[in-house]
């Protein structure tokens, strides 16, 4: 079956109530714009904060082993959730006007999966080297305050930690599975009645 053919002409000359196919895709050239928006900010961002992290680190020569560990966990988990978030780049790169409409529907199921890797593995994996990086380098500084202090800080950093973990993330992974699912669901509608013609 030759999965190539001029959906767009097909689409138009059917008479059953449809979803308009320009709107369509106009629909996922914002989702692909707004996602490679995203990722060049989330690079441009965490090169910024590591090279941040790296100047405080050369500046103030933090004197224990733990704070050198913490700062080298925080840099590393930042470099290694970029290095798999920048995989997807070539696959909303890829998304352009002029592909069936399967192929439009496999580069979202691939997005989909890579954004599923990226939820689940790569943010457990980032923000559990990012919560023992920060623990580490605070120790230092938190040796020196009194326990009310210390024991303070410690915990509005985890708290903030926390929130970011148990709200901000799952609220983000439902609003990007929304709007991609929302996308493959009307691709394969269009996919599943071009099927009957």
């Amino acid at each position: 079956m030759d999965t190539n053919i001029d959906f767009k002409n097909i689409w138009k000359q059917q008479t059953s109530k449809k979803p308009n196919i320009e709107e369509l895709l106009n629909t996922l050239k914002k989702f692909k714009n707004e996602n490679l928006r995203k990722l060049i900010l989330a690079n441009l961002l965490l090169i910024a904060t590591s090279l941040c992290i790296a100047f405080i680190w050369y500046r103030y020569q933090p004197q224990l082993i733990s704070t050198k560990i913490g700062i080298v966990l925080v840099i590393l988990a930042m470099v290694i959730f970029l290095l798999a978030y920048n995989r997807m780049f070539m696959i909303f790169y890829k998304i352009d006007n002029t592909q069936s409409n399967s192929d439009y529907l496999q580069n979202l199921y691939r997005v989909k999966n890579k954004q599923k890797f990226m939820q689940t593995t790569m943010l457990n994996i980032y923000f559990m080297m990012l919560f023992l990086g920060i623990c580490l380098y605070m120790y230092e500084y938190a040796s020196k305050m009194s326990s009310v202090y210390a024991i303070l800080t410690y915990a509005v950093t985890l708290l903030w930690i926390a929130f970011n973990w148990f709200y901000i993330r799952p609220k983000t992974i439902k609003k990007q599975q929304g709007k991609i699912d929302g996308l493959i669901n009307k691709f394969e509608e269009i996919n599943n009645q071009l099927k009957e013609i």
